[in-house]
C-alpha cells in the first residue's frame, strides 16, 4: 500500500474514529486530507479520490505537494501560536509580576514525574504488572509536559529545526 493510498483510506475512516482518537483535532486532519484528495482529484468520495490519485502520478504529485503545504500551514499556526503566548509571558514580566500559572503548572508536572518514578522505584515488586505500565505511561506524560515547557522557554530543539529546514527545502524545490 503506498502513501497515497494509505492517507486516503486513513482520512476516509479517520473522521468516523479519529475524534475517539485523537478529539476533533485528528477529526479535522482527516477532513482536511480527504477534502485535498477530492479537490485535487475531482473526486466525488474517497474511493474515487484513491484510483485517480494511484493511476495519475501529476495528481498523486500535487497530493503530496498540497499535504506537504498543509503541514506547513499547521506548523506555522504552532509556531504563531507560542510567539503569542511567550510575548504574553514577556508583557507580564514588564508589569513586574510573574506567570505564576505556568510556574504551578512546571512545578505539579515535575512533582508528578517525580511522584511516579517514586511509586515505581518503592513498590514495583508489590504492584500487578498494569498498574506499573499505567504508572510509567503517567511519568511519560509528565516528563512531555516538562519538555513541553522547556521547549517553550528555551526554543526549538535541533532535530525540530532541521525538520523544518528540510520541509522548507522540500516546498521549495516543488
Amino acid at each position: 500500500m503506498n502513501v497515497i493510498t494509505t492517507a486516503l483510506a486513513l482520512s476516509q475512516f479517520a473522521p468516523m474514529i479519529s475524534r475517539w482518537v485523537g478529539g476533533k483535532r485528528a477529526e479535522n486532519a482527516a477532513n482536511t486530507v480527504l477534502a485535498i484528495a477530492k479537490e485535487i482529484s475531482g473526486a466525488r468520495n474517497a474511493e474515487e479520490a484513491i484510483k485517480k490519485l494511484e493511476e495519475n502520478s501529476k495528481l498523486a504529485f500535487e497530493f503530496r505537494k498540497a499535504i506537504i503545504e498543509a503541514e506547513k500551514d499547521i506548523e506555522l499556526a504552532v509556531i504563531k501560536d507560542k510567539e503569542s503566548a511567550r510575548k504574553r509571558d514577556i508583557a507580564i514580566i514588564n508589569t513586574g509580576r510573574r506567570n505564576k500559572r505556568a510556574d504551578i503548572m512546571v512545578i505539579a508536572a515535575a512533582i508528578g514525574l517525580i511522584i511516579c518514578l517514586a511509586v515505581i522505584a518503592l513498590y514495583k515488586n508489590n504492584l500487578p504488572g498494569e498498574a506499573v505500565g499505567i504508572i510509567s505511561t503517567i511519568a511519560g506524560i509528565f516528563g512531555s509536559c516538562l519538555k513541553d515547557a522547556y521547549n517553550f522557554e528555551f526554543g526549538s530543539s535541533r532535530g525540530s529545526k532541521e525538520k523544518d529546514q528540510t520541509v522548507a527545502s522540500i516546498i521549495n524545490k516543488v
